[in-house]
């Protein structure tokens, strides 16, 4: 082979390298199990709004995404382990979490609420609309005792794993019968068929379901944010990938000037969750 030839095929492999490089391929990790923030459709394939944000996060960023299917109690391990590079599954930014990964700015609002069946004794609880723990305040204090009260000896149910789980564990709503499922559908299907008094989840999870379903769910008390719910839902990435994290910081930044998150969200919630 000449110097010429040898020249022009090193000369070839770098440009392929680089194109490469800039094509940026990842990998990001969903539930498929938690609409209507990520779920799967008949024939099995991811759909949701973390899916679509997903591909168009993507798409500003002018990487080549492929989204793939985690368990929810594995998912952070996943992630540290390499097995995907992003985490987009309605998980929401906490200090406890931070410890391990870090995360975009937050995309979206998740906030809580408990469900129970219509025409159960504590289907109309006195509490405010809505409660921020990390503000706190007598408003707050008075919504926990309410809650405390009603919930004292009952079934609560929630997914292993969660915001949710840290809340119902945290002695905020006094003595309970904690029962954790490994996906939001376990949940949803033991309210139904009376095994659980009430659940905790995110809002719009309850709604969908209910929606979809036509079970009588209703939400109660009220809708939680803040503290052991953290300060909304970003990207999880690993410690480290600060290439990645500006990436998506910036995408997010272009989506939501567009009015992409907006749109997205009202799509598959019915209202502007955005950030």
């Amino acid at each position: 082979m000449s110097k010429i030839t040898k020249f022009g095929l090193g000369l070839l492999i770098s440009l392929l390298l680089t194109l490469g490089a800039n094509a940026g391929s990842i990998k990001i990790g969903t539930e498929g199990a938690y609409p209507p923030w990520n779920s799967k459709d008949a024939s099995g394939k991811l759909i949701g709004f973390e899916v679509e944000l997903a591909n168009a996060l993507c798409e500003i960023m002018k990487h080549n995404c492929t989204i793939v299917e985690q368990d929810w109690d594995g998912m952070i391990p996943a992630l540290t382990s390499k097995k995907f590079d992003a985490i987009m599954a309605g998980m929401s930014i906490t200090a406890e979490r931070m410890k391990t990964i870090n995360f975009s700015q937050g995309y979206a609002d998740e906030v809580a609420s408990l469900a129970v069946m219509k025409g159960s004794i504590i289907a109309n609880m006195n509490t405010p609309a809505g409660i921020n723990l990390s503000i706190g305040g007598s408003d707050v204090d008075k919504a926990l005792k309410t809650i405390s009260s009603s919930l004292s000896g009952k079934t609560v149910c929630t997914q292993i794993g969660t915001i949710h789980q840290n809340f119902l564990e945290s002695g905020d709503v006094g003595k309970i019968n904690l029962k954790t499922y490994k996906t939001q559908d376990e949940v949803n299907l033991d309210l139904t068929n009376g095994r659980c008094d009430v659940a905790l989840a995110a809002a719009s999870s309850f709604d969908d379901y209910a929606k979809k379903s036509g079970e009588a769910v209703v939400l109660t008390g009220p809708t939680f944010s803040g503290g052991a719910f953290g300060n909304g839902v970003g990207v999880g990435i690993r410690k480290g990938d600060s290439k990645l994290l500006n990436d998506f910081n910036a995408a997010i930044d272009k989506a939501r000037d567009e009015g992409i998150i907006s749109k997205l969200a009202i799509k598959w919630f019915g209202f502007d969750s955005s950030m």
